[in-house]
């Protein structure tokens, strides 16, 4: 272990993440209780241990520079184990920041997370955020969740997917609909479809999968949730693919069909998603461990 005095504080390092994360040393200061001038006194002593600047001062705001883009993962990490540390001495328990795009999050997290909190002898706090899967992955390169569920995929080099489980999807109609009656691949081509917006996992799948398939589809209406897409197919106003996980219920009730004939099955890969530099607390790997202990009763 290298015996050598550190120059740096946890404190300096929690000033230089929060404001790094809110653009200013007066937000900063907000966010941390603390006066603007002892931030912006911590976060000057950091840059001098370090020997430079970590912003750039532009006008009266901060945008952090190269050198710390770098730094930042780092220092978020290091602040975590302290986390960690400070739980294991004290047993708060379990902390989690969780993203997940909205099939995953509204359809099949909810039962999960009581599972695991029920799971847990001490004390459980998740939280979770709901969005498109573009929403999640910005969520984890800017740090602000601790995991991600998404039904997209990533490339973002930062991130670290790992597949969790399979979601079959499904074509559906009103039954009122023609299409409910008789389908083929002319009709759904000549059909209006109701799709959810760019950057979501189930718009996704019918662009990469349904389209090549079946040809240009005419996306006649955009609509940025499931229950809304149901609401608008049940109608009898269009077509619609979307999570069997999402319209198990209306099927079994008649209130939505399924469009099979002439279709090949639609399976999506699920994914659990964490930044490359995110520190595995052990709250972290627990849920990550649970999850992927679940997922045989989940995926398609």
């Amino acid at each position: 272990m290298d015996q050598r005095p550190l120059r740096l504080t946890l404190r300096q390092l929690s000033v230089f993440v929060t404001v790094a994360q809110h653009g200013s040393t007066v937000a900063a200061a907000e966010a941390l209780s603390m006066s603007q001038s002892a931030v912006s006194a911590s976060l000057a002593e950091l840059e001098r241990a370090l020997n430079g600047p970590l912003f750039d001062r532009i006008a009266r705001r901060l945008s952090i520079n190269e050198t710390g883009r770098q730094f930042f993962p780092r220092a978020l990490s290091l602040l975590d184990q302290a986390h960690e540390l400070e739980r294991f001495a004290t047993q708060t328990g379990v902390q989690l920041q969780i993203a997940a795009s909205n099939t995953i999050g509204s359809y099949i997290l909810p039962t999960l997370l009581a599972g695991f909190r029920n799971s847990r002898s001490g004390p459980c706090s998740l939280d979770l955020r709901i969005g498109n899967t573009r929403d999640v992955l910005q969520a984890l390169l800017q740090f602000e969740a601790d995991i991600g569920l998404i039904e997209g995929s990533s490339h973002e080099r930062d991130l670290r997917s790992m597949h969790w489980c399979d979601d079959e999807m499904v074509v559906i109609v009103g039954p009122s609909h023609p299409l409910a009656a008789s389908a083929d691949a002319d009709a759904l081509r000549a059909a209006e479809w109701i799709v959810r917006e760019p950057g979501s996992g189930t718009r996704e799948i019918i662009e990469e999968r349904l389209v090549p398939l079946l040809g240009e589809l005419r996306f006649a209406l955009e609509l940025g949730n499931a229950e809304a897409i149901k609401r608008a197919v049940m109608s009898g106003f269009g077509v619609s693919c979307l999570s069997l996980h999402v319209v198990r219920d209306e099927l079994e009730r008649g209130t939505l069909v399924a469009v099979r004939k002439g279709l090949p099955r639609i399976v999506r890969p699920l994914y659990l998603v964490v930044h490359q530099d995110k520190f595995p607390t052990q709250g972290l790997l627990a849920f990550t461990e649970y999850l992927r202990g679940m997922a045989p009763q989940i995926g398609a």
